[in-house]
């Protein structure tokens, strides 16, 4: 068995707990509660985070496998989505003239 770097295990880590997040959220947002919607934007900001940390460990020369770039990728482009659309359709809204 291949040993993993410590990068490696900080995203693998990371996605295992996202993965409950990721539950939590999607029940939110099914059912339409402003809560889910910065949940999502906290998800796409923490997976966001942890694909910079990464990509400084690629470019110093640590290990990685294509994998885990394109997942990496995937789910930062996933929840930003995500987190955009639920704004846009559950964020509260002001009136156009409010100055508050």
């Amino acid at each position: 068995m291949q040993s993993c770097s410590l990068m490696g295990q900080l995203v693998l880590w990371f996605n295992f707990v996202a993965g409950f997040a990721y539950l939590i959220a999607g029940v939110g947002l099914w059912l339409l509660r402003y809560w889910a919607v910065r949940l999502a934007i906290t998800i796409a900001a923490t997976t966001a985070l942890t694909f910079a940390a990464f990509g400084a460990h690629v470019t110093l020369g640590g290990a990685w496998e294509q994998r885990t770039l394109i997942a990496m990728s995937l789910r930062t482009l996933v929840w930003a989505g995500i987190a955009m659309v639920a704004w846009r359709l559950l964020a509260p809204r002001t009136s156009e003239g409010d100055t508050q």
